[in-house]
């Protein structure tokens, strides 16, 4: 294939829909093997068949450890290494604290956290041992930048990304690995319609008062897309990012300006 991305391999967690599904498109368009790896299998595979040759789906779920390891190591040997490892695989929960659950909060951490450790370290193993260098990039949120009222393990979930991102940076820095993350704001997937839906319920209002509520606030006048996001995880895998690492990229419209 060609493209800016030829020859390379990418691993998506949380590919087959919203944000993931749209950067494992991108990436595959722009010449890459893309490895889809989702909790939903069979939407993997949907989005996979669709994306043609050079694409592999995996079931995973980001918390198993030893899965996790075994699907970066399929990904490595089907395709001759890795060079982009995208974790983007999350969940939120929309409640008062008051009302949430340790068991809750230990899930939103297990996945946006450990899952996304896990995805990290299993990647620079291999690319460390490949000793070419390699991209990663995390999913974090504006949310992980400011307080949100009602999303509390979200918001210290997505924090915890910034800051292991930051450390990652500097220590795979020496490998020429460089670890980003993305801190989107509203962007228009089901994710985001299942956050309209939990607010309305909090809040007492419809549903469609809350999405216009938030729409209200971006500056920009319109919510993000999934190609929004995709365009910029693409860049940060080319050379020309190349000295770019540690950076928590605000992709929000200039709802607030960091």
């Amino acid at each position: 294939m060609s493209g800016i991305h030829a020859g390379k391999t990418a691993i998506i967690t949380g590919g087959a829909s919203g944000i993931g599904e749209g950067i494992a498109r991108r990436l595959s368009s722009d010449g890459a093997n893309v490895v889809i790896a989702d909790l939903n299998g069979a939407l993997a595979r949907e989005v996979a068949a669709d994306l043609g040759d050079n694409t592999l789906a995996v079931e995973l779920d980001v918390t198993d450890e030893a899965a996790v390891d075994a699907m970066v190591a399929t990904a490595a040997d089907r395709f001759g290494g890795l060079d982009i490892m995208v974790n983007n695989a999350g969940i939120i929960q929309i409640a008062p604290v008051a009302e949430t659950s340790y068991a809750d909060w230990k899930r939103i951490m297990d996945v946006n956290v450990d899952g996304v450790f896990l995805g990290c370290r299993a990647a620079a193993r291999v690319m460390i041992e490949q000793g070419r260098g390699g991209t990663i990039v995390n999913a974090s949120s504006g949310a992980g930048r400011r307080g949100v009222p009602n999303i509390s393990g979200y918001c210290a979930s997505k924090a915890a990304i910034i800051m292991l991102t930051q450390s990652l940076a500097v220590e795979l820095g020496p490998h020429n690995i460089t670890v980003n993350s993305y801190a989107p704001g509203h962007i228009t997937t089901p994710f985001w319609k299942g956050i309209a839906e939990g607010f309305s319920k909090v809040m007492d209002k419809p549903p469609d008062e809350v999405v216009e509520m938030f729409r209200s606030t971006v500056p920009m006048g319109r919510f993000g897309t999934p190609e929004d996001v995709a365009a910029a995880v693409s860049w940060l895998a080319t050379k020309d990012a190349s000295y770019v690492s540690g950076q928590a990229i605000a992709m929000n419209g200039a709802e607030f300006p960091y």
